[in-house]
């Protein structure tokens, strides 16, 4: 056996020992005898460069620098899942997707694992790119830090697809945690607090030798491509598994909603049993055909929800009661508590939402309280032990003042919140707006931070957003803690953002109201910042989805003499001002016209039908009315859909006799 045979087969080997232990939890070799093998693999590699392999066992331990971590982005986005807290939102959940497909449907149960989402590509089976959620459109490339889990393979084996995603969540086992903490203990090392920022940060550190030694571990449950072997989720999760992934044994397929209730009742009671940490169980529709027909909201799959544990309380006392000011002016009361342990972490503060939360649990400072985490995340007070109470006590009465400009706060009728108007000149204002100008979901500039954002404030450097763009090497070298690299990355970073997208520029101006999905609402609708601007309220209410609310709060943003101005001098500095080509639209063709697409194609998918509707004036709806004017009829459209267009004279066409439709009314 030559040189490369050796390690070849070395190679092979460890693959193989690492697959038995660290996925299938059956170690065949001891760990002093794995640990030759891998030091012998080592030598070799090192001894003769010119066979070095990046998928190689023995690229695990780490020791590759990432300075920094490039966002990437996602083929197919990472969108959140919708909750549901009770049996009867589940069956909510289920008579909802029966309305969209008129078939059996089954679905497939799985643990919902509390740890870190990881979008995994495979070419040729070898794992070429590792990204995270990010912002559900793009991630950040951690391929690196990845490549250091046991458990998710370099190299796969056996009969798999040349291209495919899979996704998952990356977390740390309780034992693996409990360990950790007890290192950094005797190493004097402050100790972790939860399991699950512990596993978001470890993905994020620059020095993967050190990521290598946390004990991260990976749960794979769902794979995406247009090479799946299977035309259902559970049997490409169980052919995954063949390929070498650890694919969760506990995932069970469920006929109908009564057994995913009781799956979910199981779990409930056995959780806290596991030797990792799950919130809940994630319910999905197992047919991928049927998952395309119901396709997706603006923010989740219409075929996918998740089931939330109850989530844990502790009783603490309620300090001192005071208020923060948003970058819109928005006043949230603050619950400073006596500090809590709740689900892994120290609760301070709990958000206290408005006045008339605060009326509705009558809270009072030095009240003893419940507290949870809304979600898991968020901790809100949830009841007041009013046996307890000061017999004088005072009710809490909620300022008139803002606190930090002492304007006097406003408050409109059918608004839950108080608001100070000072806007121009409230300090908390002017920053607030700057940081989510530059967050990363707006214009996402690399090398500028809150804290560089104070300082530019401090120093008067910048008064204005547009300002931002104004900034020389000069002006920022005299910084503190600005070196000339990092200097010279901001400014690229703020180059770079001259590329974002339309509705994301949209988005960063911070209009009242015009969240991102707004933003995406206004820019496919206006296609154009001009257009915008001479915008009417009437016009703006007509737009889909855009109520008096919104239209209001857009028309009063665009009416204010300084707002137009800095959207002029963002223009005049090149940021995006209109939709990008791929987004345009193309004709008017299909304008006023209201269009179902049903069914499965052969040249398009439905989603790419739907845009193409869009790109041509169309609007696409899920269900047919009186008010549809055609339906676009794929193969298995349902007899009872196809049944009500006849009934109703809607008439259907076929994915051939749409195209050619369009190809006509735009010649």
């Amino acid at each position: 056996m030559n040189v490369f045979e050796r390690i070849q087969f070395l190679r092979t080997e460890l693959r193989q020992h690492n697959h038995s232990y660290y996925v299938l939890d059956k170690p065949t070799i001891s760990d002093f005898e794995f640990d030759k093998l891998l030091e012998e693999l080592i030598s070799l590699e090192s001894e003769n460069p010119e066979f070095f392999d990046t998928h190689s066992p023995s690229q695990r331990v780490g020791g590759e620098v990432t300075k920094n971590f490039n966002t990437v982005k996602h083929q197919y986005p990472m969108l959140s899942l919708g909750n549901t807290y009770s049996e009867e939102e589940l069956r909510e959940f289920d008579k909802r997707i029966h309305k969209l497909v008129e078939e059996q449907i089954e679905y497939v149960c799985e643990l919902k694992y509390d740890g870190v989402s990881i979008s995994l590509t495979y070419e040729n089976g070898q794992l070429t790119q590792a990204l995270t959620r990010g912002d559900g459109t793009q991630g950040d490339n951690v391929t690196t830090n990845v490549k250091t889990i046991k458990s998710i393979p370099l190299q796969l084996q056996g009969n798999f697809p040349s291209f495919f995603e899979i996704r998952g969540e990356i977390f740390i086992p309780h034992a693996g945690f409990k360990a950790l903490n007890a290192d950094r203990e005797q190493a004097g090392l402050e100790t972790f607090a939860n399991t699950r920022n512990t596993a978001s940060g470890s993905l994020k550190i620059q020095d993967s030798k050190e990521v290598a030694e946390r004990p991260l571990d990976c749960f794979l449950y769902h794979m995406l491509g247009k090479q799946t072997p299977y035309d259902l989720h559970y049997e490409n999760l169980e052919a995954a598994k063949s390929w070498g992934f650890k694919v969760p044994s506990e995932t069970e397929c469920c006929k109908d909603i009564d057994a995913v209730i009781r799956f979910v009742k199981k779990w409930d009671k056995l959780r806290h049993d596991l030797p990792y940490d799950i919130d809940g169980i994630v319910i999905k529709v197992n047919s991928l055909r049927q998952q395309e027909q119901m396709g997706f909201t603006a923010k989740s799959p219409r075929w996918a929800i998740a089931y939330k544990f109850k989530a844990e309380q502790a009783l603490t006392t309620l300090n001192e009661i005071t208020y923060q000011v948003g970058r819109t002016g928005a006043i949230t009361p603050v619950a400073n508590l006596e500090p809590v342990l709740l689900a892994g972490t120290l609760v301070k503060r709990a958000s206290l939402h408005n006045a008339d939360q605060i009326a509705k649990l009558d809270i009072r400072e030095g009240d003893k309280v419940y507290v949870e985490k809304g979600g898991e995340i968020i901790p809100k007070i949830v009841w007041v032990e009013k046996q307890d109470r000061d017999l004088f006590s005072q009710p809490t009465v909620f300022i008139t003042e803002c606190p930090e400009c002492t304007s006097e706060l406003i408050r409109t009728e059918g608004d839950a919140k108080h608001y100070c108007p000072n806007s121009e000149n409230c300090p908390p204002q002017i920053k607030g707006k700057f940081e989510h100008f530059i967050s990363r979901k707006a214009m996402n500039i690399d090398g500028l931070g809150p804290e560089t954002i104070e300082l530019l404030l401090k120093k008067r450097m910048v008064q204005s957003i547009p300002d931002l763009y104004e900034l020389k090497i000069n002006d920022l070298l005299p910084l503190e803690r600005m070196a000339e690299k990092s200097a010279e990355n901001l400014l690229k970073g703020l180059e770079a953002s001259k590329q974002i997208p339309f509705e994301r520029v949209l988005f960063a101006l911070g209009i009242r109201y015009v969240g991102e999905t707004v933003a995406k609402k206004l820019a496919k609708h206006y296609q154009h910042m001009q257009a915008l601007l001479d915008a009417t309220q009437e016009d703006l209410e007509n737009v889909e989805e855009i109520g008096e609310k919104i239209a209001e709060s857009v028309v009063f943003y665009f009416a204010d003499e300084s707002n137009r101005n800095i959207v002029q001098r963002l223009a005049k500095h090149a940021l995006q001002m209109e939709v990008g080509d791929e987004d345009k639209a193309v004709s008017n063709a299909l304008e006023g016209a209201s269009v179902v697409v049903s069914g499965v194609f052969k040249q398009f998918s439905r989603t790419e039908l739907k845009k193409i509707i869009e790109q041509h004036g169309g609007k696409n709806v899920g269900s047919i009315t009186k008010k549809t004017t055609f339906v676009v009829a794929g193969e298995n459209m349902g007899p009872s859909k196809r049944q009500k267009a006849e009934d109703l004279a809607i008439p259907l066409i076929t994915e051939e006799e749409f195209i050619q439709k369009l190809a006509n009314a735009v010649c």
